[in-house]
């Protein structure tokens, strides 16, 4: 039983310094932003995945018909 009050008062201690603690603040700071970046990213990811997807469409698009220097249509290499 004294080991695990022992433990608990250590936690304690561990948890006061590092909220004392001016890197702390920062740390905490930065755990808060990437949160709410995540949440933000869960609740648009259907949008984020169609746009990424239109992005790779149109570059794709875009290569496709890409001519060279002499005006020769470069074709893409041929799939196996």
């Amino acid at each position: 039983m004294e080991t695990s009050n022992r433990a608990l008062r250590r936690i304690r201690q561990g948890w006061r310094r590092f909220w004392r603690d001016e890197q702390g603040i920062g740390t905490l700071e930065l755990l808060l932003i990437l949160a709410v970046i995540v949440v933000i990213a869960i609740a648009f990811r259907k949008w984020i995945f169609k746009w990424v997807n239109a992005l790779f469409n149109s570059a794709n698009a875009q290569i496709e018909s890409q001519t060279s220097v002499d005006g020769n249509v470069i074709a893409p290499s041929p799939t196996p």
